[in-house]
């Protein structure tokens, strides 16, 4: 039997005493990408770019602060024994429906006060935002974490993975089933297809781009994390599943009220 490769070292470098993660990285190079996207399709609309670089500054700290609140308050008993570890992001612990829901809280009050259509924005935003939620689950992956049940080296290969992704997903002796790979696979999917739809004439209303990304974002999440062996639960049900399907029913509500009410029946222009 071939010898199993080791794991990838998260570690990118090091100075001094600080460890630079590459799980850091791929994170900021996402949020790097997804801004310098979302600045372009705000130009076209004659959004200023200093808004966004605003609303970055605001929503980054607050969504990290949300991820790990929404982490810690379904691992409650845990870190009730271990109050000292609530702010010790660096051991792990965050979940991107929290780092959501602070983006979106922050992005309704900003515009409040800068006096931006809210539609509008999460429009421009949204398609870069799960463009970097793609870019993530990399993260994950360099991690060996976010991963499924155990599973055999043959049946990951007759999916088709490569062997470097494959020899990654070797933890604690045994193949786990990729789910970080399902996820950012279907993540940038839905990247490419907002990417090339959201300009069709007469296709979209305002604001359901955004619609779109929830419907297909929680899609996908509900279906992949029930793969999953590290999911969050209240009770017996996963929390990432029953927010899925909640975001799904809401975007889906949302968008047929919308388009039977004419007064907010708005067409996406390119004005």
């Amino acid at each position: 039997m071939a010898a199993v490769a080791a794991a990838l070292n998260p570690i990118a470098f090091q100075l001094g005493a600080i460890q630079v993660h590459w799980y850091g990285i791929i994170i900021a190079s996402g949020v790097v990408l997804a801004l310098v996207l979302a600045v372009r399709e705000g130009q076209r609309l004659g959004i200023p770019e200093d808004d966004f670089y605003d609303y970055l500054l605001w929503a980054i700290p607050t969504a990290i602060i949300c991820a790990r609140l929404y982490y810690v308050a379904f691992q409650w008993p845990y870190y009730f024994r271990h109050p000292g570890e609530i702010i010790a992001v660096w051991y792990g612990g965050i979940a991107i429906y929290g780092a959501i829901i602070g983006g979106f809280i922050t992005l309704v009050v900003f515009c409040r006060q800068r006096h931006l259509k809210l539609w509008t924005m999460l429009d421009v935003i949204s398609p870069t935002l799960i463009m970097a939620q793609g870019i993530g689950r990399w993260g994950n992956f360099m991690n060996q974490e976010a991963f499924g049940g155990v599973t055999s080296r043959a049946a990951l290969v007759a999916q088709h993975i490569p062997a470097w992704i494959i020899n990654q997903m070797n933890i604690g002796g045994a193949y786990r089933v990729p789910t970080f790979l399902y996820e950012s696979l279907w993540d940038l999917s839905g990247f490419v297809l907002l990417m090339l739809l959201r300009h069709r004439p007469h296709l979209f209303k305002q604001g359901e781009v955004f619609l779109t990304y929830v419907i297909w974002y929680a899609a996908g999440r509900f279906v992949i994390e029930g793969l999953r062996t590290d999911s969050l639960m209240l009770g017996p049900i996963r929390i990432s599943q029953l927010l899925s399907v909640l975001f799904l029913v809401a975007a889906l509500v949302v968008m047929v009220a919308r388009r039977r009410t004419k007064k907010l029946a708005w067409y996406w222009t390119s004005k």
